[in-house]
């Protein structure tokens, strides 16, 4: 059986890959297994000498890379570049401080002995990664996991199988041993039957639905799970905020990527004294966002998948039959030339209540609720009104009132007066519905670990 690569643009085929089988995963699992004990006990820094290699091969490729990527799931061609720039320096951060984080620490020394804190591999590592990021989701699994003396069965999105497929076969071409880096193909069926193998950590990031089955199987097998999951993030607009900042901060915040970033400000609350002027400068943005071929110098790409679009068509017209006012879009692109591509033009929808399901659920798209506010009690609890709990901004010139309320935000990171929080010393992960466990750091570092303390006496 094949799996195609749809461009989003055009609905053109970009490539094929073969889907694995039974067979093809059972065996990807028990390669990774025999080169465990080989690659566990190969020294951390010739192990991080491969990432290195990795991270050379990628800069060689970057613009065959980036201009895959953009035809797979339809990110601006910019961003796609800007993305393999950015990931580099978390590459960078992987390499130099691994064997830091992993080095042995003597937590004790006193008369009856000597204590010591080792970090031990698990042996095999499932990574089943997003397409949204397709490098940077696939690194964040996989070379932590690496480093750390894993070997991994790493399965790519069914969106952009192609361009992760082509990291995970760098990752080989740098001369790691045969067996520690492994790639199948195939979607969710493909990735489900990995979890139900013999391994032993999971890596997930994905949806909701889908992570919290993984993390039953998981319990059920009695092994470590790290999910990062679905997000609805609230942004607040506090009425003393620099508003020209926040709106063009919160911009990005939303419309990266067409909005399918799970960090994206998917619910916004502005206080109403300023609330018409920032609906007005936002309408005012978005009226001069170019949306077409992300080969093309766009601003806005298509949706990467069909699927993906009507979803988030029945979303908004949900909203719209229960009272919400279009400010600006909600409808698919017009002109000719797009109409076979997943194009929806970006869209703020005000008069919004909880009862519709943009507020309720998650939205992947360019698709925006905004509500307004009276006061800060208020708006924390808009704020926590849901499952969710990844992230989320506060903009105020009152830096002790924005820091009071970044402190009962329920979510796993909160920016204040910045959409800028994601670099690689900086833990990441979610409360409630939208995670377990963190990335980033040394946290992140050892969550792909086992912690064994060694005591010798004197």
């Amino acid at each position: 059986m094949l799996l195609k690569s749809i461009n989003p643009h055009d609905q053109s085929v970009v490539g094929t890959l073969n889907v694995s089988s039974a067979k093809d995963i059972e065996h990807a699992v028990t390669q990774a297994q025999k080169a465990y004990p080989v690659w566990k006990d190969t020294p951390i820094k010739e192990r991080v000498k491969h990432i290195a290699t990795y991270k050379q091969l990628i800069h060689k490729h970057q613009q065959e890379i980036a201009e895959l990527v953009t035809k797979e799931m339809g990110k601006p061609l910019k961003q796609s570049l800007d993305d393999i720039v950015f990931e580099m320096e978390f590459i960078d951060y992987y390499i130099e401080n691994g064997p830091k984080f992993l080095a042995n620490e003597q937590v004790l020394k006193n008369k009856k002995g000597t204590f010591k804190v080792t970090y031990e591999p698990f042996g095999v590592c499932a990574c089943v990664a997003p397409w949204n990021f397709p490098l940077s989701m696939m690194n964040t699994g996989v070379l932590p996991a690496l480093i750390a003396g894993n070997t991994v069965v790493f399965k790519p999105s069914e969106h952009c199988s192609l361009s992760q497929k082509l990291f995970a076969d760098l990752i080989n071409q740098t001369g790691i041993p045969n067996g520690v880096m492994n790639c199948i193909i195939g979607d969710g069926k493909v990735g489900a039957q990995l979890i139900d193998s013999d391994v032993n950590l999971v890596w997930f990031t994905g949806s909701t639905q889908v992570g919290k089955e993984i993390y039953r199987k998981c319990g059920e097998k009695f092994i470590k799970c790290l999910v990062e999951m679905g997000g609805s993030s609230p942004g607040i607009i506090f009425a003393d905020a620099n508003i020209d900042q926040a709106v063009d901060s919160l911009y990005w915040a939303r419309f990266l990527n067409c909005g399918q970033v799970c960090t994206s400000i998917k619910r916004l609350f502005v206080q109403e004294q300023v609330f018409e002027q920032v609906i007005k400068k936002f309408v005012d943005k978005l009226k001069t966002v170019k949306v077409g071929d992300p080969l093309n110098n766009s601003d806005l790409g298509p949706l990467v998948s069909k699927s993906q679009l009507q979803k988030l068509k029945d979303q908004v017209k949900d909203a719209l039959e229960k009272g919400a006012k279009v400010e600006i879009g909600a409808k698919e692109i017009s002109d000719s030339e797009l109409v076979k591509g997943n194009y929806y033009l970006p869209t703020i929808l005000t008069h919004v209540n909880f009862e519709m399901r943009v507020m309720k659920e998650e939205v992947f798209g360019p698709v925006w609720p905004i509500m307004s506010f009276k006061t800060e009690t208020q708006v924390i609890g808009f704020a926590n009104h849901t499952d969710y709990g990844l992230s989320a901004e506060v903009y105020s010139s009152d830096l002790a009132k924005a820091e009071r309320g970044a402190k009962q935000i329920q979510a796993g990171t909160v920016a204040i007066n910045t959409d800028d929080f994601f670099f690689p010393q900086c833990p990441f992960g979610g409360y409630k519905s939208s995670g377990m466990g963190r990335e980033y750091g040394k946290i992140g570092m050892h969550e792909f670990c086992q912690v064994k303390l060694i005591a010798v006496a004197k």
